[in-house]
């Protein structure tokens, strides 16, 4: 089957997905007109994804969509922002028809229904190259408020959201990279590197609470060396202490790979955050709210910039590359 026309797809599969918000005038302007609530400021993101560096050229598209959304306001999360809108700008290869496009659209549906946001505006191209999407996403926050990579003290404890580690292991399954894992695992860690789960609610619940907050994209020690040359500090993690899914478990326990890869892989996009120590208690209550486990797994402390992982035998376990780079 083969693809309509630039606005024939703007039109048919793109277009229903603004009807909730007027200001994005049906997608026929030039530009939208996006209204941000009294007593709240904005905040924008924009994050890129491109066919065999961000997800596999075979993927499902719904999942395509489903990633490429999520990811947004994963990084909206982090900040505390409620989602509001989002641009999406493609660049479509030639293997790109009608019933690919169909699914795509549906999967951003089910997603902007999940995440409470709308379609706005975008631009759609043809490329000679691979699949490439572009999406700006837009949130408030209470203004002044927003959680920010920069703020960690020593002495904070250090925490995060769900397990870590599922997605990277995921993508070995894909690739191959990881055979003779029990299927039921597969099916876990593979739909955990399509389709992460941006923890939305936990990151509003932590507005007043965290110190600092950045969500887990390139891999955790990665991230967490982030908020440490932002804010100025230390850290160190606990590794036996790191949340891990009972299907990471298993491939850990069969020395399938180490934990230094759990720590240092991508695509997990659960929330890292810091906060006092003496606020544990309140930090188990939004993490219930929010219904996420949140665990916590190391300390902030006085080495600038320096991120130590200490095995569960008390020692410093040696990371290589911590986490992705895109050069």
């Amino acid at each position: 089957m083969t693809r309509p026309g630039e606005f024939e797809v703007i039109r048919k599969y793109f277009a229903p997905l603004a009807q909730s918000l007027p200001g994005a005038l049906d997608l026929t302007d030039d530009a939208a007109i996006l209204n941000v609530p009294k007593g709240r400021e904005l905040v924008v993101t924009s994050d890129a994804l491109v066919s065999g560096v961000h997800f596999l050229a075979d993927d499902p598209p719904a999942d395509i969509a489903a990633k490429a959304l999520r990811v947004n306001v994963s990084d909206l999360a982090s900040m505390g922002a409620e989602p509001l809108a989002y641009t999406l700008a493609v660049a479509f290869s030639d293997n790109v028809d009608e019933d690919w496009l169909r699914a795509f659209a549906g999967g951003l549906e089910r997603d902007q229904i999940e995440f409470g946001i709308a379609l706005i505006g975008g631009d759609t191209v043809a490329t000679p190259g691979p699949l490439t999407l572009s999406i700006c996403a837009f949130g408030s926050v209470p203004k002044g408020l927003a959680l920010r990579r920069g703020g960690a003290q020593p002495g904070d404890s250090l925490f995060v959201s769900g397990t870590i580690g599922d997605a990277t292991l995921g993508l070995a399954v894909l690739t191959g990279e990881l055979d003779g894992v029990d299927t039921a695992f597969q099916d876990e860690l593979v739909g955990r590197y399509r389709r992460p789960t941006p923890r939305r609610a936990l990151g509003i619940e932590l507005i007043g609470l965290a110190t600092s907050a950045i969500d887990v994209s390139d891999g955790l020690v990665a991230d967490l060396g982030h908020i440490c040359d932002v804010s100025g500090v230390g850290a160190t993690i606990d590794a036996g202490r790191v949340p891990l899914s009972a299907a990471a478990r298993a491939v850990l326990d069969a020395r399938r790979t180490g934990i230094e890869r759990l720590l240092c892989g991508g695509d997990d996009y659960e929330l890292l955050f810091s906060a006092p120590a003496n606020n544990r208690e309140k930090v188990a209550r939004v993490a219930a709210q929010a219904e996420v486990e949140v665990s916590e797994i190391g300390r902030i402390g006085e080495s600038k910039g320096e991120v130590c992982v200490v095995g569960e035998d008390g020692r410093s376990i040696e990371i290589g590359d911590a986490g992705f780079t895109h050069f």
